[in-house]
């Protein structure tokens, strides 16, 4: 093959491919920000954006953020990330959602970093993350509770990000109860999606009396990836002595939990993924990349044309397989030990 220099190719009549453009990508961080214990009514994140050029991140204001229409995608992280690296893996879930959506510059990713560097023994750091996450979900339901209730929103959680999200919805689902001025999360007009990946939740949250049900009334779609191997989500039920559940991500849910008006999918990447847990294993599949890019972002705004997301059937039992849409159903999760 003979391979032209991009001058020689334009001056012979070949058009060199154009260079894909930076994503639109934002960067909240809450790595400085104090423990609290209820949402704030106003709060002093860290706001940076990618550069145009791609080069580097930039100084940038919440007001910006959060200006717009199109679709917003928010990334969270999992435990023992440190900022670089909760940089570069949302910068990769951006790009690979464009890859396999074909999504122009309409649909902004903004990476929600919070502080989750390693620091001790995986079970003592553990157990530290874990109860900041619910001081995380805090800040994140302040972060929520300020944008567009008509604006498309699709929540990308990793492990630990999954439950910041799930307390953050349930935070502002009680703040809309109590008349605080909130943007309302229940019934919102706006799309709203939740993507979570080996999700560090306990199995019940969504159950007909889960600690996590009422939240489900503002969400369209739930989109779960677990992975029946994982050591990591095996341990889950040592963060908390009151913690008496196995992981959603490690055993999943049955479909028939899930409101029948909430569109629902699991797979099950176990296959793929093995017995590690961590996100570049997730961002280096394509096949499993392509499923949750396509239920974040396919037909979540008019910059994605829509590709149909197949929903797992009602009688879907809690694990699937990472190739196909389900698989035959096994025991039910167990909510407590």
């Amino acid at each position: 093959m003979l391979v032209l220099p991009a001058e020689t190719a334009e001056a012979a009549g070949v058009c060199p491919a154009p260079a894909m453009a930076p994503p639109d990508a934002w960067v909240i961080s809450t790595r400085r920000l104090p423990g609290i214990c209820r949402m704030p009514e106003t709060a002093s994140p860290t706001v940076e954006r990618y550069a145009t050029d791609g080069c580097c991140w930039e100084s940038a204001d919440l007001e910006g953020l959060l200006a717009g229409t199109g679709p917003l995608v928010i990334f969270l992280h999992g435990n023992r990330y440190d900022s670089g690296s909760a940089k570069s893996q949302g910068l990769a879930l951006a790009r690979r959602c464009r890859q396999f959506c074909g999504c122009d510059q309409d649909v902004r990713t903004l990476i929600y970093s919070w502080p989750s560097q390693q620091d001790g023994c995986l079970l003592k750091d553990g157990r530290s993350k874990y109860r900041r996450c619910f001081t995380e979900g805090r800040y994140l339901a302040w972060l929520l509770g300020q944008i567009a209730p008509d604006r498309p929103v699709a929540i990308i959680g990793y492990s630990f990000g999954a439950l910041i999200t799930m307390e953050a919805l349930e935070d502002l689902a009680v703040a809309q109860e109590e008349g605080r001025p909130v943007s309302p999360w229940r019934d919102r007009p706006g799309s709203t999606r939740l993507i979570f990946i080996a999700p560090a939740v306990r199995c019940d949250a969504f159950s007909p009396r889960g600690p996590y049900r009422e939240m489900l009334s503002g969400i369209d779609r739930v989109s779960l990836v677990i992975n029946s191997r994982d050591d990591a989500l095996r341990f889950y039920h040592l963060l908390d002595p009151c913690l008496k559940a196995d992981a959603l991500g490690y055993v999943g849910m049955p479909r028939r939990w899930m409101p029948a008006d909430v569109d629902f999918s699991m797979v099950d990447a176990h296959r793929i993924i093995g017995r590690q847990h961590g996100l570049p294993l997730y961002l280096q599949s394509g096949s499993l990349m392509r499923k949750i890019c396509q239920a974040a972002v396919t037909g979540l705004g008019d910059g994605c044309q829509p590709e149909r997301l197949t929903s797992a059937p009602s009688q879907a039992g809690p694990r699937q397989e990472a190739t196909t849409s389900v698989m035959a159903p096994r025991p039910e999760p167990q909510a407590a030990r």
